[in-house]
């Protein structure tokens, strides 16, 4: 029986891993058929074919399964933006423009304010 994960040593991604439990599924389908055909032999079907190849089946379902929780698992702890600091310089730099325009705005309105109080002095 083939273990459903890549040699030791060897690199293995996770499209690789799961592209060999897709083959994996293949053969266990592959091997149902087996025990159908087993079944409806017209001698009748061989106990211990039966047995050896729904043996296999229970086996080869049982690594699927574990291979797809550990993929789906690994998917769920993938965050491949987490060290990325574009977002956060982003809202910085979106916040600068924003303090900048009220600083502008903030001069603006200074400087109407001095205006204002110019017309309202006397003249000397």
């Amino acid at each position: 029986m083939a273990a459903l994960t890549a040699k030791p040593g060897a690199p293995s991604t996770s499209l690789q891993r799961l592209y060999h439990v897709e083959k994996r599924i293949v053969h266990t389908v592959d091997l149902a058929g087996g025990v159908m055909e087993e079944l409806a032999r017209q001698g009748g079907p061989r106990s211990d074919v039966v047995g050896a190849q729904c043996h296999e089946f229970m086996q080869a379902v049982k690594e699927i399964q574990m291979t797809l929780r550990e993929e789906i698992k690994s998917m769920c702890e993938y965050r491949p933006y987490e060290n990325n600091d574009y977002a956060a310089r982003t809202a910085t730099e979106i916040s600068v423009r924003k303090l900048d325009s009220v600083l502008g705005q903030l001069a603006a309105m200074q400087d109407i304010a001095d205006k204002y109080h110019n017309l309202e002095k006397p003249a000397s």
